[in-house]
């Protein structure tokens, strides 16, 4: 039973996985560290790519220092397929290596440099903080209390079984605007080590929609995020 449920848990996780989203329309900024929009794709592969560079290291010490038996070595990925909005996501392959991919709209349309390490910071924090197994652990114990709720109500089969997904889904929100804003504040750590300025990284979170305070959102308020961000850096 208890399988059949992690099961669930895990299907309900792998259908919402993306961790961070970043949209919004981007326009050129001035200073040092800018990839202005509107250049080439060539020339913002090429800001990406020293971005990579410069911050993996980074994150990968930070990995070494902050983790125990943890798989510190990230794989940077570019999500290539046509049409995929302005996202970057952090997952695990299968042999537990941890993945982070940027899409080309995320990568075009990053207005510095800046961003894209902040953002590379925050996917990489997820990892260090163990995010996906502390959430596949929270829509396990949902699944488990939804389900065994709909047996005692006397739900047929069917019925429990979508209980435990509803369970499943509460359960991995349950506490993700706090992992939001624990990656903000270990990206901004990161992005501030590898010799970025994650202030001006965050500035993202002025162009998104503002996702505001709802009741099992996924992430929270861009205004708590961005001070998250300023609280940490001043601390640094």
């Amino acid at each position: 039973m208890l399988r059949k449920v992690s099961m669930i848990a895990m299907a309900v996780l792998l259908a919402g996985c993306e961790v961070t989203t970043v949209q919004g329309p981007a326009s050129p900024q001035s200073g040092s560290a800018t990839a202005p929009t509107g250049t080439s794709s060539a020339a913002a592969k090429r800001s990406f790519d020293q971005v990579v560079r410069t911050v993996e290291p980074v994150a990968e010490r930070e990995c070494r220092a902050r983790t125990r038996g943890v798989n510190c070595d990230f794989r940077i990925l570019v999500d290539d397929r046509p049409g995929m909005p302005a996202n970057a996501f952090q997952t695990l392959d299968k042999s537990g290596r941890p993945l982070i991919a940027f899409t080309l709209a995320l990568i075009d349309d990053a207005r510095n440099t800046d961003e894209l390490a902040f953002v590379l910071g925050h996917e990489a924090a997820h990892h260090i903080a163990g995010h996906i197994a502390r959430q596949q652990q929270n829509a396990v114990a949902g699944a488990v209390i939804a389900g065994s709720l709909a047996v005692l109500l006397g739900g047929d089969p069917v019925s429990v079984q979508n209980a435990q997904r509803t369970g499943a889904r509460v359960g991995a929100r349950t506490y993700s605007k706090d992992f939001e804003l624990e990656a903000d504040a270990l990206g901004t750590v990161i992005a501030k080590r590898a010799g970025y300025d994650p202030l001006r990284g965050a500035k993202f979170f002025t162009r998104i929609p503002d996702p505001g305070d709802r009741f099992l959102g996924t992430h929270p308020p861009n205004a708590q995020r961005i001070e998250i961000v300023r609280k940490t850096a001043a601390g640094l």
